[in-house]
Protein backbone atom coordinates (compact mmCIF):
# COMPACT_ATOMS: atom_id res chain seq x y z
CA UNK A 1 0.00 0.00 0.00
CA UNK A 2 1.42 3.66 -0.70
CA UNK A 3 1.31 6.36 1.57
CA UNK A 4 -1.38 7.99 -0.09
CA UNK A 5 -3.21 4.75 -0.55
CA UNK A 6 -2.84 5.33 3.51
CA UNK A 7 -4.03 8.71 3.66
CA UNK A 8 -7.40 7.72 1.67
CA UNK A 9 -7.44 4.65 3.90
CA UNK A 10 -7.20 6.43 7.19
CA UNK A 11 -9.55 9.28 6.18
CA UNK A 12 -12.06 6.60 5.43
CA UNK A 13 -11.77 5.12 9.00
CA UNK A 14 -11.78 8.52 10.08
CA UNK A 15 -15.27 9.65 8.49
CA UNK A 16 -13.36 12.50 7.53
CA UNK A 17 -13.56 14.22 4.16
CA UNK A 18 -10.93 15.62 1.74
CA UNK A 19 -11.81 19.05 2.38
CA UNK A 20 -12.09 18.82 6.01
CA UNK A 21 -8.42 17.36 5.56
CA UNK A 22 -7.12 20.40 3.85
CA UNK A 23 -8.87 22.36 6.53
CA UNK A 24 -7.17 20.75 9.15
CA UNK A 25 -3.73 20.26 7.39
CA UNK A 26 -3.31 23.06 5.96
CA UNK A 27 -2.74 21.32 2.68
CA UNK A 28 -4.61 22.57 -0.30
CA UNK A 29 -7.56 20.51 -1.24
CA UNK A 30 -6.64 20.68 -5.00
CA UNK A 31 -3.19 18.91 -3.91
CA UNK A 32 -5.30 16.17 -1.81
CA UNK A 33 -7.35 15.38 -4.92
CA UNK A 34 -4.19 15.23 -7.04
CA UNK A 35 -2.66 12.95 -4.83
CA UNK A 36 -5.99 10.66 -5.29
CA UNK A 37 -5.95 10.90 -9.04
CA UNK A 38 -2.52 10.35 -10.18
CA UNK A 39 -1.69 7.93 -7.34
CA UNK A 40 0.96 9.94 -6.24
CA UNK A 41 2.68 10.21 -3.03
CA UNK A 42 2.95 13.62 -0.47
CA UNK A 43 6.13 15.78 -0.60
CA UNK A 44 8.03 15.07 2.95
CA UNK A 45 7.66 18.67 3.94
CA UNK A 46 3.86 17.54 4.25
CA UNK A 47 4.15 14.13 6.06
CA UNK A 48 3.90 15.86 10.07
CA UNK A 49 1.00 17.93 9.31
CA UNK A 50 -0.78 14.96 7.54
CA UNK A 51 0.67 12.41 10.75
CA UNK A 52 -1.29 15.09 13.09
CA UNK A 53 -4.45 16.07 11.46
CA UNK A 54 -4.96 11.82 10.90
CA UNK A 55 -3.31 10.87 14.56
CA UNK A 56 -1.18 8.59 12.82
CA UNK A 57 2.52 8.31 13.45
CA UNK A 58 5.21 8.98 10.40
CA UNK A 59 6.56 5.07 10.78
CA UNK A 60 2.67 4.44 10.14
CA UNK A 61 2.64 6.95 7.31
CA UNK A 62 5.41 5.96 5.76
CA UNK A 63 5.67 2.25 6.33
CA UNK A 64 2.45 0.61 7.25
CA UNK A 65 3.81 -0.29 10.48
CA UNK A 66 2.34 0.42 13.43
CA UNK A 67 4.67 0.93 16.26
CA UNK A 68 1.65 1.13 18.98
CA UNK A 69 1.59 -2.85 18.26
CA UNK A 70 5.18 -3.28 19.38
CA UNK A 71 4.82 -0.77 22.63
CA UNK A 72 6.55 -3.31 24.72
CA UNK A 73 9.66 -3.28 22.66
CA UNK A 74 12.22 -0.93 22.67
CA UNK A 75 11.81 1.56 19.50
CA UNK A 76 15.05 2.53 17.64
CA UNK A 77 13.92 5.61 17.09
CA UNK A 78 11.20 8.17 18.36
CA UNK A 79 9.54 11.06 15.99
CA UNK A 80 8.03 13.87 18.81
CA UNK A 81 6.44 16.90 18.35
CA UNK A 82 8.54 20.00 19.68
CA UNK A 83 6.03 21.52 21.90
CA UNK A 84 4.98 18.55 23.80
CA UNK A 85 6.82 17.61 27.40
CA UNK A 86 9.13 15.08 25.71
CA UNK A 87 9.95 17.61 22.90
CA UNK A 88 11.21 19.98 24.91
CA UNK A 89 12.72 18.07 27.19
CA UNK A 90 14.85 16.91 23.69
CA UNK A 91 15.37 20.09 22.87
CA UNK A 92 16.40 21.42 26.18
CA UNK A 93 18.55 17.87 26.93
CA UNK A 94 20.49 18.86 23.45
CA UNK A 95 21.91 22.31 24.77
CA UNK A 96 23.49 20.53 27.80
CA UNK A 97 26.80 19.97 27.38
CA UNK A 98 28.02 15.95 27.12
CA UNK A 99 28.72 16.31 30.97
CA UNK A 100 25.49 17.56 31.77
CA UNK A 101 23.74 14.87 29.98
CA UNK A 102 25.76 12.07 31.60
CA UNK A 103 24.46 13.56 34.39
CA UNK A 104 20.91 13.68 33.56
CA UNK A 105 21.32 10.61 32.16
CA UNK A 106 22.28 9.25 35.54
CA UNK A 107 19.78 11.15 37.47
CA UNK A 108 16.73 9.58 35.08
CA UNK A 109 18.15 5.60 35.44
CA UNK A 110 18.00 6.36 39.36
CA UNK A 111 14.65 7.56 39.04
CA UNK A 112 13.48 4.43 36.72
CA UNK A 113 15.20 2.23 39.20
CA UNK A 114 13.41 3.90 42.50
CA UNK A 115 10.21 3.43 41.02
CA UNK A 116 10.61 -0.74 40.29
CA UNK A 117 11.65 -1.17 43.75
CA UNK A 118 8.01 0.76 44.66
CA UNK A 119 6.22 -1.29 41.97
CA UNK A 120 8.38 -5.10 43.46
Amino acid sequence: MTISERIFERLRQLSMTQKEFAESSGIQQSTISEWKKKKTNPSSDKILAICKTLDVSPEWLLSGVDPAASRTKNQEYYTVNVETDTGLLVADFNKLQKEQRDRLLGYAAALIAMQEEKKG
